[in-house]
């Protein structure tokens, strides 16, 4: 079973920071790409960024400048880096890959279960 588990998320005042951590783990074959996505209520999931096995990034504009993602691959782990945070980035944030199983090794999507981010203003 391939399971990703978030953390670092809470509660901070604006123009904070915080750092989200996902650690995916089971029976990794590979991870083609890893991401950070953020919904807030009443709104779609939306994309922040995400970082390919290679090391390119994309980032929503809205977080441009203030969010770094970046990855260990040999920890199968992805980070979010979040400075400048406002009260508009207050979401729960999930983690989600792009990864192939040992078996059945076919490529798929997984997510985490979400951890809160609380900015005040």
């Amino acid at each position: 079973q391939v399971q990703l588990v978030e953390s670092g998320g809470g509660l901070v005042q604006a123009g904070g920071s915080l750092r989200l951590s996902c650690a995916a783990s089971g029976n990794i074959f590979s991870i083609t790409a890893m991401g950070w996505y953020r919904q807030a209520p009443g709104n779609e999931r939306e994309l922040v960024a995400t970082i390919q096995s290679g090391g390119s990034t994309n980032y929503a504009d809205s977080v441009k400048g203030r969010f770094t993602i970046s990855r260990d691959n040999a920890k199968n782990t992805v980070y979010l880096q979040m400075n400048s945070l406002k009260p508009e980035d207050t979401a729960i944030y999930y983690c989600k890959a792009i990864l192939t199983p040992t078996w059945p090794r076919y490529t798929a999507q997984y997510w985490g279960q979400g951890t809160q981010v609380t900015v005040s203003s």
